[in-house]
């Protein structure tokens, strides 16, 4: 895997809900090498350990990165201090990304909460062949909507309380949606539903994992995750190293 380290300015930030931050920064050859679902590693000032942060868009005209997190502890809310100006270290691209094929097929991205970010430049090589099923608490926690429509995506919302969109979760308001390939991102109950759904309907499907990790490169091996091989036998690889991105096949999911 090559990847680099580079000091990248922040050319544009905003806070579209409290406690989420869009961010774009410069990011030179980091950028030009990267992927959709790939991620980056962000230094933290005072901080041994970098925090990962998915991608959410790639522009190679420009060399710019968008990140779009949420803060979730000391670390990435460090992070969301950072202004337009300064720069973060970032190593990166990290993981293995998505691997889109045929973008002429019809693709059903399904995203919950803090998930949906890395979806959106792998539905944009879609465009209007892409149905984009996004899951939130509720109205006010929705994200990227209007990205996802820019981009020519079908969008549909599934919110827990009814305020916006479907009233329930990702994987009813899905169902009768028409797709020849799954991508999904989000919390794992919501992964293992999607694959139960992808497998009665014969569906290939790619899953990013969200995990905590460490070193981001497979060398400190804390994102260890269970896989299947083609012969059924199991073993332990790495979110970071062998993800995030997974044919649903390979993941064993735990109960």
């Amino acid at each position: 895997m090559k990847y680099e380290v580079k000091l990248c300015e922040i050319i544009k930030k905003a806070e579209p809900v409290p406690g989420i931050f869009d961010v774009t920064v410069r990011a030179g050859e980091i950028a030009q090498a990267a992927r959709p679902g790939q991620f980056a590693h962000l230094l933290v000032p005072g901080k041994t350990l970098r925090r990962p942060i998915s991608i959410c868009e790639i522009d190679k005209g420009t060399s710019t990165l968008r990140f779009v997190f949420q803060i979730r502890g000391e670390g990435t809310q460090r992070l969301s201090e950072f202004a337009a100006g300064d720069c973060y270290d970032i190593l990166g691209p990290l993981g293995n990304g998505f691997d889109l094929g045929d973008t002429s097929r019809r693709a059903l991205f399904i995203g919950g909460g803090i998930g949906v970010p890395p979806l959106l430049e792998a539905a944009k090589a879609f465009g209007k062949n892409a149905t984009a099923v996004l899951g939130f608490r509720n109205a006010a926690a929705v994200i990227l909507q209007e990205d996802f429509e820019k981009y020519g995506c079908k969008t549909l919302l599934a919110t827990d309380d009814g305020s916006a969109g479907f009233h329930g979760l990702v994987t009813d308001c899905m169902k009768d949606e028409p797709a020849d390939v799954i991508f999904a991102c989000g919390p794992a109950p919501m992964l293992k539903a999607v694959c139960a759904a992808a497998a009665q309907r014969g569906i290939p499907c790619q899953i990013s994992l969200e995990e905590r990790m460490a070193c981001g490169v497979g060398a400190c091996l804390g994102c260890a995750c269970r896989l299947r091989r083609k012969d059924g036998t199991e073993y332990y690889g790495h979110v970071c190293k062998d993800g995030p991105v997974f044919n649903y096949q390979t993941v064993v999911w735990e109960g």
